[in-house]
């Protein structure tokens, strides 16, 4: 089979438009917000950058070195741990395209440094880079645990499946009113139910909910 050219490779990229693996980026001006993206990428499944095109998918173009060092400040500089990243510049129409393909990371949650020097975690959902919740947060830290882990199935665990039953699905907030749960011990029990394959979460409404799989 004939390789594909850089131009008709890139028409190939844009033509799936953006989504969970894949964003759109006209050109970066700042390294710490593309911090926030190559976060969401590293903490989900990994995915590509491509720079130097725009939301429509047209062709734009980059001066490929100064992007470069945005990417490698971004993913060295602003993100913790360093995110695994490769970059290619693609030739299209005549164009600079620069691609930056990051890796899923092993070692979760990858945090950003926002302008306030705050470090957050973000997820890939959709085409949206989308701050973690802390059930998120509570599900990396136990995946860090090497041991094999046992959960007791107690009158907790029996009571959340059954208000997962009776309200399709529950925000945090919800599930610790009704349940009458310090958030930390929601958040733990949450956290491993999802874990465990038996509640998923889902983001609707601009937050997270959480309902049985």
């Amino acid at each position: 089979m004939k390789p594909l050219t850089d131009t008709e490779y890139m028409h190939s990229l844009i033509a799936e438009g953006e989504h969970e693996q894949q964003d759109f980026k006209f050109e970066i001006s700042d390294a710490r917000k593309i911090a926030k993206t190559l976060s969401a990428f590293a903490n989900t499944r990994g995915g590509r950058l491509l720079i130097g095109v725009k939301d429509n998918g047209k062709i734009a173009g980059v001066h490929s070195d100064e992007e470069q060092f945005m990417i490698e400040a971004a993913a060295e500089m602003y993100c913790r741990p360093n995110v695994d990243y490769t970059m290619q510049t693609y030739q299209a129409e005549g164009r600079n395209v620069l691609v930056a393909y990051i890796n899923e990371s092993p070692k979760k949650p990858v945090y950003a440094k926002d302008e306030t020097n705050r470090y957050l975690a973000y997820l890939r959902i959709k085409d949206e880079n989308i701050l973690a919740s802390p059930i998120h947060l509570r599900i990396w830290q136990q995946n860090k645990k090497n041991e094999g882990e046992l959960i007791a199935y107690t009158e907790r665990e029996q009571l959340l499946l059954n208000l997962l039953k009776e309200n399709n699905s529950l925000s945090l907030n919800r599930y610790c009113k009704l349940a009458h749960l310090s958030r930390r011990v929601a958040e733990n029990l949450l956290a491993k139910l999802v874990r465990f394959g038996v509640v998923e979460a889902v983001f609707e409404e601009h937050k997270f909910h959480f309902r049985l799989k």
